[in-house]
């Protein structure tokens, strides 16, 4: 009979074995207690002296038996460092592949140390051991099957090697690829060693039969590689069919990111075929088909001189033709005789010319403008009714209506209310003049082929002449055609250049600047700078300030250490703050995306006694890291938070937290949670910034949470920030959540004891919340989730409106348009539907308001005398009688014969309307959308391509921005929509006209829209005569 094993209720009869001499005797304890310990840790904890003496001991066999031991003893008090040194001890008796609960942990202890090692500032050698184990847990992962585990661990402890062994081992190598792009970029913090594993995830997309070319090409863009790029787009032109429209979408993709000196580089070095055509790119300083239908003469001037140039030099060469005789014969006949060399790009120049044209920002501008305009539903009753509440005499409503009006209507072309309110926008004065006649450029946003046209009233002239000579307006005509060429302004550049040149007045000067800081964004022209160099240095407060905006807008992203050097000796040594706060807002747009490479100028910044650069250390550290929610970024933001002595740079840290956690809005809302509550109130408006920047066009709860208690502030500007940040959460989103902040805002703004701040910023939200014709999202994210860099640097600027008005139209730049654009083989927009999996109502427009005030419905009742009632009476009293004489029934007495006519003859028709009405028709469960349609964000996840649909993306899985669509049936005739804006041939075409009934934004003939031959001519120049 087998006896029961009895457990031990202590392990102090082992423990004791360890004191005798024998060895065997210690090593059958070691076995024992190696079992025990974990029962009886506590005990054992009281040699764990003995332990460590055995595990020195090297003449004794059973050492690694007693680290084991030891390490376990250290485990359950909670010495994991101990622990994990003496696990390392152990050797071969440390089983990775054990279940236990101590054994997970000190793994996962170890692979943290060695991650920590790996990126230590200063590398330094790890223990072999340590190093063994984290390979052999990555081999495991391997062998396993769980490739994601193993790429994560391996770009964690920087092992490029492993990453390499990881995707080439993976069953499905493009399914790793994709996921190890995706976690570079998502959490590898260090952009030093993110270039590095990009460059070794480019060679790997190499080895791939099928590599996704979209992937590769964005980290190229990263890479900064704008050759390899050009060599892939090459590639896919020459292999034809669909990879060719590959090479399109490519592009596309490429110039959602923004970053136009990349772009211009990747166009310059395509390819060029003889005789190639340039692709129709705006002729920005000659008047087009616009120009010379307005009848404008200084356009057609500006027009007419190149055809007299070449004329000229026509007769010229004609003269000297005639004179040269023999001679040019004999050189004709020699060329004539010699062989043709062969163009190898010539079968390939449609598509270089495509290339080139979606790469310098000219066909998806005009793609996107088409769009805002054919789609938009702005309400103009919204506008005339600020118009009809805001005091024209209060000059900061006033403006701010005229902003509102621009960004509602931003890139639709659509300036119906300037025009029909000349006489109230006439009252614009002064700096409020520069602003009405900037608002043309923001409502004109991309309208390139006639953006010189719309604004040449105003703009200043060798004479001098432009808009009766007010510097006020030319100014401000220089800003707009800032900012209608902004992200493609290369004809434009050339002008404002001149224009700088040739002015010495600062209002002129400012408008210059900014105009063409927007023109040449992100270019790094040293030309450009100069000038603008040349402008700072004059010492003008006002077009110092310009200058030092427009210099951080041109080497925006550029991290270049000596011009921000120059940059910021001068602002130390200047005495105007107007161009110190530019020169250090300036100063952290250079620093966009640069991350660690800002950290010297930014503590620079920092550490300065100036409060002003101070601020401007804020917005470096912000932009730096923007969209990488860094933790020492964080912290240092919210150190200065609380801390600083200066209102406005606590107020910048606060709200510049916005830009670090764009990339993740759900941390924003609880971690400025607590500021949002503090005593100083630009701390208050700095969450609420904060909030808007980091959840523009989420709707998160938390976020609209937050932001409603703060509406309710007691001071007027927090209440300001609240509306505006509100706005921007809530910009294309369903109506249901916009239909509080609506009527919110209409009750502020409508309100005259409200104050002009908190007034302004309702005012302000109207615009953001219906902006682009209520077909636009804020976001500063591309869609592959990237930093889309003019949009950064335009909410950064935009934020400064705080300082100078003005600026708030730099909003405009952050507004992605929420569109599907499908486009066939030659660029074109077909007739085509997409389905979407919810009912219209769910993401429709909101309803118009009505051109009437509201009346509520009255009954009134008829006076009627005594005396007519007793007659009444009396002669119903006598018919009944005569009716009873007569042997007829009386029929029921209606005195007033009208009222029983309109029974008798209506009767029918009201008992039918009731049951019409009571019998209403529910709701379709979907609808299709015609191209290109409205897609918001949250609606993307509905939208899909129709089964067997002729045209189908190339993109699998996107259903929103410009995508490229193969064709099934190349062969059949294509029915396209035609161009709303940009003109063109689009013959048999079917017009995709504006919808005039819902909101009636586009009123015929009260528009900027229409074709370049349809396009009406600018306002007439707005001077108020008291």
């Amino acid at each position: 009979m087998a006896t029961a094993q009895v457990a031990l209720t202590s392990a102090a009869g082992v423990v004791a074995l360890l004191e005798e001499p024998a060895p065997a005797l210690k090593a059958h304890a070691l076995k024992q207690l190696n079992v025990l310990v974990d029962v009886h840790w506590s005990e054992v904890s009281a040699c764990v002296t003995e332990l460590e003496a055995l595990y020195e001991d090297d003449e004794f066999e059973e050492r690694e038996l007693a680290a084991l031991v030891a390490s376990k003893v250290f485990y359950h008090l909670g010495e994991l460092d101990d622990s994990l040194q003496y696990a390392l001890c152990a050797g071969a008796l440390f089983d990775i592949n054990s279940s236990s609960e101590y054994v997970q942990t000190i793994v996962s202890k170890m692979i943290d140390t060695y991650i920590v090692e790996r990126n230590a500032a200063e590398p330094k050698e790890i223990d072999p051991k340590l190093v063994a184990i984290v390979e052999s847990m990555l081999e495991r992962c391997m062998a396993d099957g769980r490739t994601e585990h193993a790429i994560g661990l391996a770009l964690e402890a920087r092992r490029l090697d492993k990453l390499d062994e990881a995707v080439k081992r993976s069953a499905d190598g493009a399914a790793a690829l994709a996921y190890a792009v995706r976690v570079t970029h998502r959490l590898v913090s260090s952009k030093a060693f993110r270039l590095e594993a990009l460059r070794k995830l480019v060679s790997l997309y190499e080895g791939v039969d099928e590599p996704d070319f979209i992937a590769v090409c964005e980290i190229l863009m990263f890479l900064d590689d704008p050759a390899k790029v050009a060599d892939i787009l090459v590639g896919l032109i020459k292999a034809g069919g669909d990879k060719s429209l590959m090479a399109y979408q490519i592009c596309f993709d490429l110039v959602d990111n923004q970053r136009q000196r990349f772009l211009l580089e990747v166009s310059g070095k395509l390819p060029k075929a003889k005789e190639e055509k340039k692709p129709e790119a705006a002729p920005l300083l000659r008047g087009d088909g616009a120009g010379e239908a307005d009848g404008n003469g200084a356009e057609a001037a500006d027009a007419a001189a190149p055809a007299e140039a070449a004329g000229e030099g026509d007769a010229m060469e004609t003269d000297e033709a005639a004179e040269g005789g023999a001679t040019a014969a004999a050189a004709a006949e020699d060329k004539a005789e010699e062989p043709e060399a062969e163009d190898e790009w010539a079968p390939f120049k449609d598509q270089l010319v495509k290339l080139r044209g979606i790469l310098t920002g000219d066909i998806p501008v005009n793609l996107l403008l088409d769009f805002l305009y054919s789609r938009n539903h702005a309400d103009l009753q919204e506008m005339k009714q600020i118009k009809s509440a805001v005091d024209a005499r209060n000059s900061v409503c006033h403006s701010a209506a005229i902003f509102a009006n621009a960004l509602m209507h931003s890139g639709t072309t659509v300036d119906t209310f300037l025009r029909e309110n000349l006489d109230w926008l006439g009252r614009a004065t002064n700096w409020a003049k520069f602003s009405a006649t900037a608002g043309l450029g923001a409502i004109h946003l991309g309208h390139v082929r006639a953006g010189r046209a719309l604004v040449a009233p105003y703009l200043p002239t060798a004479a001098g002449g432009g808009a009766g000579s007010s510097v006020y307006s030319e100014g401000g005509a220089l800003y707009a055609l800032g900012l209608i060429h902004s992200g493609c302004g290369e004809g434009a550049r050339d002008f404002l250049q001149e224009s700088l040149r040739n002015t010495r007045d600062e209002t002129i000067q400012h408008g210059a600047c900014l105009g063409l800081g927007l023109a040449a964004m992100g270019t790094y022209d040293e030309g450009v700078f100069d000038d603008l160099r040349s402008v700072l240095f004059t010492d003008s407060a006002v077009a110092g300030e310009g200058a030092g905006l427009a210099m951080g807008m041109l080497l925006c992203g550029s991290a270049a250490s000596g011009k921000t050097e120059e940059m910021l000796s001068y602002a130390r040594d200047t005495q105007h703050e107007k161009i110190v706060r530019g020169l250090a807002l300036g100063m952290a747009l250079t620093c966009l995306a640069s991350e660690e490479s800002a950290d010297t100028l930014a503590e620079t910044l920092l550490l300065d006694l100036d409060p002003i650069l101070r601020y401007g250390g804020m917005y470096t550290l912000g932009l730096a890291y923007v969209g990488t929610a860094n933790n020492k970024a964080i912290e240092k933001l919210l150190h200065f938070a609380v801390s600083d002595a200066s209102d406005d740079v606590r107020r910048a840290a606060v709200l510049n937290l916005g830009f670090v956690l764009c990339a993740s809005p759900e941390q924003c809302p609880r971690i400025v949670r607590l500021l949002a509550e503090s005593y100083s109130p630009h701390t208050r408006y700095g969450a609420a910034m904060a909030v808007g920047v980091s959840c523009a066009g989420t709707a998160l709860p938390e976020a609209v949470q937050l932001l409603d208690a703060l509406a309710k502030d007691g001071v007027d500007f927090v209440r300001q920030g609240a509306y505006v940040a509100k706005a921007m959460v809530l910009v294309g989103a369903r109506e249901a959540k916009q239909a509080p902040l609506r009527a919110q805002l209409e009750k502020v703004i409508a309100d005259k004891h409200e104050e002009p701040l908190a007034k302004m910023g309702a005012i302000l939200a109207q615009g953001l919340l219906n902006g682009g014709g209520r077909n636009v999202t804020i976001s500063l994210r591309s869609k592959h989730g990237f930093p889309r860099m003019h949009a950064v640097a335009g909410m950064a600027i935009f934020t400064q409106s705080w300082f100078w008005h003005p600026l708030t139209y730099f909003a405009a730049l952050t507004f992605q348009p929420a569109a599907l654009v499908a486009v066939n083989g030659d660029l074109k927009v077909p007739v085509m539907s997409v389905n979407s999996a919810l009912p219209p109502s769910a993401f429709g427009y909101p309803a118009p308001l009505s051109d009437k005030p509201k009346k509520e419905a009255t009954i009134t009742k008829k006076a009627v005398l005594s005396t007519a009632a007793r007659a009444k009476k009396l002669q119903a009293e006598k018919a009944k009688a005569k009716a009873e004489k007569e042997g007829k029934q009386a029929d029921a007495m209606e005195v007033d014969g009208e009222v029983k006519k309109k029974e008798s003859e209506g009767g029918e028709d009201q008992k039918q309307g009731g049951k019409d009405k009571d019998k209403k028709e529910p709701e379709a469960t979907s609808e299709q959308l015609d191209n290109p349609a409205r897609v918001v964000p949250a609606q993307e996840r509905h939208v899909s391509f129709l089964p067997g649909s002729r045209f189908m993306p190339l993109k699998k899985g996107a259903v929103s921005g410009i995508l490229v669509c193969s064709d099934d049936t190349p062969g059949e005739d294509v029915e396209l929509v035609a161009a709303a804006v940009g003109g063109g041939d689009d013959s048999g075409a079917k017009k995709d006209e504006p919808n005039e009934s819902e909101g009636g934004a586009a009123a015929a003939g009260g528009n900027g829209g229409g074709g370049d031959g349809d396009e009406p001519a600018p306002p007439p120049a707005f001077n108020f005569e008291p």
